[in-house]
């Protein structure tokens, strides 16, 4: 996707103020990034950020999500030092990383353990000496390497598979190893740049509930870039939406799924199950009434359902008090951040101020509703 400004966009922090998402003591803190990469052979310069404020709090799990070209692998470079930024600073654990030299760089990198997307192990190496690597270069000790990595291996599951190289082992396997490979230095922060995309559902569950179970029980903090919107669903605590090279909205998880604002989170969004509207509707949906059109027109309408009056039967009382005929096009039943979360997508005939009336009795009921469009 080409690299295109937003300048006339705010970031959108959705429900959640941006104060309380990102206290002072954030482990990395993101503070007025560009970066713009020189021009080449055919191509002018390209700035893949333009003016990023992010903060990751210690100890949470912090999810990037935009669309391929948006930023994100960019971002994570600049945490880990592989890139620096054109202006402005990236803060890891209280240290400037764009100012350090080649030696403090390294001290760095030994407190961020990185997860790839394709593993990168050394085919010519056990697990148990892939994940020993970044031991045996720092200088460890072989006692002291096989004191820390034993218990490591035990921890992704991987205990009777030590011996066993690359070629034997499954995808998932492999990932636990590079998991395993990343907490052999002991970081603060973990970076996972798609770390599941190369996974079948059922090995990205198990992975993700390891990664869930390394935040809580070692209290890591985890950066995760992902465009795969279950997994942020999964595991996240907060969600930064980046496009063209701008953060345009962020917010807590749950608040990002149950009220998206921005065009480009709800486009991200829209495979979540319960958000999709069916295709022989969506191929007929319009901004507008069609023009010489009834008053009445058939509207589409998303209502979330969340709080206290998440499992109150709305539609039926909707029948019964306003006397409105409602179809249900789709809908789901979820868990977002721990926390219950469901939608209905519905339609029904409404003239502009029925569908206030309908709006503002969901909204007297504590649930949040979206017109989705008006079917031709």
């Amino acid at each position: 996707m080409s690299i295109f400004a937003l300048d006339a966009l705010p970031v959108l922090d959705t429900a959640t103020p941006a104060a309380s998402l990102a206290p002072a003591d954030g482990l990395v803190r993101i503070e007025d990034v560009s970066k713009t990469f020189p021009p080449s052979r055919g191509s002018g310069a390209v700035t893949a950020l333009d003016h990023v404020d992010l903060v990751a709090p210690q100890g949470s799990v912090t999810a990037i999500i935009g669309r391929s070209g948006a930023g994100k692998s960019t971002l994570i470079r600049l945490v880990n030092g592989l890139e620096k930024p054109t202006s402005g600073r990236v803060v890891v654990d209280g240290v400037d990383v764009a100012r350090l030299s080649e030696a403090g760089l390294r001290a760095v990198r030994r407190s961020i353990g990185m997860i790839f997307q394709h593993f990168n192990l050394l085919s010519s190496r056990t697990v148990y000496d892939n994940v020993a690597l970044p031991l045996e270069i720092a200088g460890v000790s072989r006692r002291e390497i096989a004191a820390r990595i034993t218990p490591l291996i035990d921890l992704v599951g991987l205990a009777d598979k030590r011996e066993r190289y690359p070629a034997e082992l499954s995808g998932g396997q492999k990932q636990r190893v590079g998991i395993a490979r990343a907490l052999a230095t002991e970081p603060k922060l973990l970076l996972s740049d798609e770390a599941t995309s190369a996974l079948d559902p059922e090995t990205t569950q198990s992975v993700l509930d390891l990664l869930s179970r390394i935040n809580r029980d070692l209290g890591l903090t985890i950066l995760l870039i992902t465009h795969e919107m279950e997994v942020v669903k999964r595991i996240a605590d907060h969600v930064a939406v980046i496009d063209g090279g701008r953060i345009v909205e962020r917010g807590s998880a749950f608040d990002i799924f149950s009220a998206p604002r921005h065009e480009t989170t709800k486009v991200l969004l829209a495979g979540v199950p319960g958000m999709q509207v069916p295709d022989h509707v969506a191929a007929r949906l319009r901004p507008q009434p069609a023009p010489g059109s009834r008053p009445d027109s058939e509207v589409v309408l998303r209502i979330v359902f969340t709080g206290a009056h998440a499992t109150d039967p709305v539609l039926s009382r909707l029948a019964a008090e306003l006397g409105l005929e409602v179809n249900i096009l789709g809908g789901a039943v979820d868990e977002i951040a721990g926390r219950p979360f469901g939608t209905l997508v519905v339609s029904f005939v409404a003239d502009p101020a029925r569908l206030r009336q309908v709006r503002a009795f969901l909204g007297q009921r504590g649930l949040s509703s979206e017109v989705l469009g008006h079917v031709a």
